[in-house]
């Protein structure tokens, strides 16, 4: 796996596929031939395909200890509505959880399409791992689903003992858009003076509302994520282009103290994605503050590839990679 530093020239990147990968993506291309853009249907149609398309990244579940459900209950405190949170604990699980927020552009995707990834990760840190269902764009706009997964942390915080997790070390894991509500849910906790998790794994997020950066603009059509598709996710999870600079809407404007607060944070990104200068923008910041900035780029595969562990080497390690980096931040009993 390839860590280029954060002025690394996107321009630059070699923008070659993975060669697994595109064998991978051929062959689905072959099986089930070229699929409506799901941001152009209506949202629950979209979200509907989206849903479907998610399942083949879904089968031969790595075995869990234990997988269930619980309900956080509305919070009018945090403005939120009752969240259910899937639960999956793996074999000879370790104290404390990973709280994990699955992406999908503010408006797609589940607990159940990144159950996978999700399954994954617990076995590989050894943690079990929440996944908040929070509410979606562009039905529930912003900040309606950071809300949910702020009261999510909340609860998981606060009544760890009462959810069946042995106190511990508290993570806070996502990809995506769940990176960016991973994210700004921190910078919520630290301005309400509460205390942070552990650490945080962010998978390739968004950061910011800029569609205007290097990697935006060489990765325009894709392969996979497009600018165009971002540019209507951000249309549905927030209209107005002013209040994204909001700090928890786009938190890459987060203040110098802010940031510097933070805890430990691993950043991965894809080479070949539209939001790959984001987290180059990110790590660019937090060295600006004088934190170290553990950041890696996985070259050669697109956006939502750890998605893809079934069948994609590069997912797998990378998923192993975070793991390792998830352990260096619990600190000893």
């Amino acid at each position: 796996m390839n860590a280029p530093i954060p002025d690394t020239a996107v321009e630059q990147l070699p923008g070659q596929l993975d060669q697994e990968l595109a064998r991978l993506l051929a062959a689905i291309d072959d099986e089930i031939g070229p699929q409506p853009d799901t941001t152009l249907l209506p949202p629950a149609e979209g979200r509907a395909l989206a849903a479907q398309l998610n399942q083949r990244w879904n089968r031969d579940l790595p075995a869990m200890a234990f997988t269930g459900d619980f309900v956080v209950p509305a919070d009018p405190t945090f403005s939120s509505a009752d969240c259910r949170v899937k639960v999956l604990i793996p074999p000879e699980a370790g104290a404390g959880a990973l709280i994990f927020v699955h992406g999908g552009g503010f408006a797609f995707c589940s607990p159940q399409t990144h159950e996978r990834c999700a399954r994954v990760l617990a076995i590989e840190t050894g943690l079990p791992v929440l996944l908040p269902d929070y509410r979606l764009a562009p039905e529930h706009p912003f900040p309606a689903g950071l809300h949910d997964v702020i009261a999510c942390i909340v609860r998981v915080f606060d009544h760890t003992v009462a959810l069946g997790i042995r106190p511990g070390p508290l993570l806070l894991a996502g990809d995506s858009a769940g990176a960016n509500l991973a994210l700004a849910a921190m910078l919520h906790r630290q301005a309400d003076g509460r205390s942070l998790p552990d650490g945080a794994l962010l998978f390739y997020g968004v950061y910011d509302a800029d569609f205007e950066t290097p990697s935006y603009r060489r990765f325009a059509d894709g392969p996979g994520l497009t600018t165009a598709r971002m540019q209507r996710y951000w249309n549905w999870y927030l209209p107005a282009p002013k209040a994204r600079q909001t700090v928890l809407a786009s938190p890459l404007h987060a203040s110098d103290e802010a940031l510097r607060g933070l805890p430990p944070l691993f950043l991965l990104a894809a080479e070949i994605d539209p939001l790959l200068s984001d987290t180059l923008n990110l790590a660019a910041r937090l060295r600006s503050v004088g934190r170290q900035a553990d950041i890696h780029i996985v070259k050669g595969v697109t956006h939502g590839f750890l998605q893809m562990s079934a069948g994609l080497s590069a997912a797998r390690n990378a998923l192993k990679t975070a793991a390792q980096a998830a352990k260096s931040m619990i600190k000893p009993a």
